[in-house]
C-alpha cells in the first residue's frame, strides 16, 4: 500500500475515532446505543494499533509559555529509569538541580548522567558572552551523548531557550540530533522553539499560558510546584 494510502486511511480512523467519542457523549443514549458505539470504537481503534506498530527513538519538543515544560519532560525521564534505561540530562540555563530532584532522581545514580551546565537566568548572570560560551561546552557534551547509543533518552533542558537567545544556532542543533541512534529518545525543552526545529521533530507539546499566580496573585514559587 503507498505511503500516501496509508496515511489517508490513518486519517480516517482518527476521524472515525474523534466522531465516535463526541457520538457516546449525546444526551438521551439508551445503555444499547451506548454499548453499540463503544463496540464500533474499539474496532476502529483496534485498526488503529494494528496499523501504527513502528518503533523509532523520538525527537520530542516541549514549548510554549506556559509553565510544566521540564516536569512534563523528567515524567519521561522516570518512565526510562523505571524500565532501565540509560538517561543523560544536560541543562542549558538553570545552574543547580533543584533539592527536590535531585533527592528523587539521585536515587538512579547508576542509570542517570546529569550536568547543569548553565549558570542561571539572563538578568542574573548579565554576562552574555560567558552565557555564550556555556551553552556551547553544554552542546559539546550533549553531542558525546547524542553519538552514544548506550543512552536512551537525552534530556536537553531548555535548550529551546539557548537557541532563542542564539546562544546555539539551529543548524548545529538539527545536525547533531541528526546523528543520535536510531533508537534513542531525544527531549528538548524551552519556549521559542525554532520552526526548522519543531519541523524535524517528531512529537511537538506547546504549553498555553492562561493563567498564573505569580502573575495575577503574587503568589512565589512553592515547593513541589516550582521546586
Amino acid at each position: 500500500m503507498a505511503a500516501e494510502t496509508v496515511s489517508e486511511l490513518q486519517s480516517d480512523l482518527d476521524q472515525a475515532a474523534t466522531a465516535l467519542d463526541e457520538a457516546a457523549t449525546q444526551r438521551g443514549l439508551t445503555p444499547e446505543q451506548y454499548k453499540a458505539k463503544m463496540a464500533r470504537r474499539k474496532t476502529v481503534q483496534d485498526q488503529r494499533l494494528a496499523e501504527r506498530n513502528q518503533e523509532k527513538g523520538l525527537i520530542i519538543v516541549h514549548t510554549g509559555n506556559g509553565k510544566g515544560k521540564t516536569t512534563a519532560a523528567l515524567g519521561m525521564v522516570m518512565r526510562s529509569l523505571g524500565h532501565g534505561y540509560q538517561v543523560a540530562i544536560i541543562q542549558f540555563i538553570k545552574g543547580a538541580w533543584e533539592p527536590a530532584e535531585k533527592a528523587v532522581l539521585g536515587q538512579w545514580e547508576q542509570q542517570l548522567a546529569f550536568h547543569a551546565m548553565g549558570e542561571g537566568f539572563t538578568w542574573e548572570t548579565q554576562d552574555r558572552d560567558r552565557d555564550i560560551t556555556k551553552a556551547q561546552a553544554a552542546w559539546e557534551l550533549a553531542l558525546t551523548y547524542l553519538r552514544n547509543p548506550t543512552y536512551r533518552t537525552i534530556l536537553l533542558d531548555e535548550v529551546n531557550i539557548a537557541l532563542k537567545l542564539g546562544y546555539l544556532n539551529p543548524e548545529q542543533v538539527l545536525a547533531g540530533l541528526n546523528e543520535k541512534p536510531t533508537a534513542t529518545h531525544v527531549i528538548l525543552t524551552g519556549r521559542g522553539a525554532p520552526e526548522a526545529l519543531i519541523e524535524q521533530a517528531d512529537l511537538v507539546t506547546e504549553m498555553t499560558l492562561i493563567k498564573h499566580p505569580f502573575r495575577e496573585q503574587g503568589v512565589r514559587a512553592q515547593a513541589g510546584i516550582e521546586y
